[in-house]
């Protein structure tokens, strides 16, 4: 099978399967939570009893799509010859089994009838980053581009590992709480993935087209997703959503070698809910002798519902179009940084 057959099979598949699946939610029943609210959330009592964790089948149809076209239809086997060490397309695979990892325990979560604790979510997350970053160390190797110039340069592996384990760890927990408006942290992990594969492919830092799949599969499975998650959303991806899609991301930016990405790409998850997550733990490290951000509600989308008065839809294209614009600049100073190289 041709390699241009295989993405327009594969991204119709994804499509398709993931649209069938969230129109009909079969086994709803067994497999499905609903929602239960959020503490302290602005508008969150809208959702509550709306099915959530559909992320169980969006990101199922997205593994298994991929793996289906990675690995068993015409698999990319070589890695190129100029890789540090280990078999990237084996890497791959105990990626995409990290992030099944990770949605699973989202999963589990969404569907119990009293949420987790958040210190044993925040443990769990933790071991599979831990795993996840031996993974990437051992498969993928060390060498990390930057994306705006293509240079690049090797970092020592405990410290890259340590480096790896943080960045999904960030990036879980920011795209998690994200994940408070409607079609919002969907939205934003399809923009990130798409920039940091143009990225890739303008610093030429791409591992094999293996990459290129990724994406092509990725985001019409979203895409399906948010047609019933934008306002007013019939269903909710849950924990099994946002959690795997920021493990995805940071997993995606290290694939492609340009991990230091984030800083653009993860821009938004980081002001929206990534403030909250500071401003939380702060906090309760100093029992609220310090509290940050004093004058603003977090995540950042609740102070523009809250305090600026803005519609759900209005905070949706608000952030959207922030980090599109974010993320077009930089691809296009990266252009001009190269055209000046040339």
């Amino acid at each position: 099978m041709s390699f241009i057959m295989k993405m327009a099979i594969g991204c119709i598949a994804a499509f398709a399967i993931t649209l069938i699946l969230l129109k009909f939610l079969p086994g709803e029943k067994i497999i499905l939570g609903h929602d239960r609210g959020r503490k302290y959330a602005q508008g969150s009592e809208v959702n509550i009893g709306k099915p959530t964790g559909v992320g169980f089948y969006f990101i199922l149809v997205f593994l298994l799509v991929s793996s289906i076209f990675c690995f068993l239809i015409s698999p990319v086997t070589s890695d190129k010859g100029f890789f540090e060490s280990g078999n990237v397309v084996t890497g791959l695979g105990f990626g995409l089994l990290a992030v099944l990892a990770e949605m699973v325990t989202g999963w589990l979560d969404d569907r119990s009838k009293n949420a987790w604790n958040e210190y044993i979510k925040g443990a769990l997350d933790f071991v599979v980053s831990l795993i996840a970053g031996f993974i990437v160390v051992h498969f993928f190797g060390t060498r990390v581009y930057l994306a705006i110039t293509g240079t690049y340069f090797n970092i020592h592996p405990v410290l890259f590992y340590i480096l790896a384990v943080l960045l999904f760890v960030v990036s879980i927990n920011a795209t998690n709480a994200t994940d408070g408006i409607d079609g919002l942290s969907g939205s934003l992990s399809v923009i990130a993935v798409i920039t940091t594969f143009i990225m890739g492919f303008l610093a030429k830092s791409l591992f094999d087209d293996n990459a290129l799949l990724l994406v092509v599969f990725f985001v019409p499975a979203l895409i399906a997703y948010l047609i019933f998650n934008f306002n007013p959303s019939k269903m909710l991806m849950g924990d099994a959503g946002s959690r795997s899609l920021g493990f995805f991301i940071a997993f995606f930016l290290i694939y492609c070698r340009i991990p230091l990405l984030y800083f653009i790409v993860g821009l938004p998850f980081l002001c929206d809910g990534g403030i909250s997550i500071v401003k939380i733990t702060v906090g309760r490290l100093t029992k609220k002798k310090i509290i940050l951000f004093k004058n603003i509600t977090t995540p950042l989308h609740d102070e523009l519902r809250k305090n600026r008065k803005f519609s759900v839809k209005k905070v949706w294209f608000t952030l959207v179009i922030a980090a599109t614009v974010i993320n077009l600049l930089y691809i296009i100073a990266a252009v001009i940084v190269r055209a000046i190289g040339a």
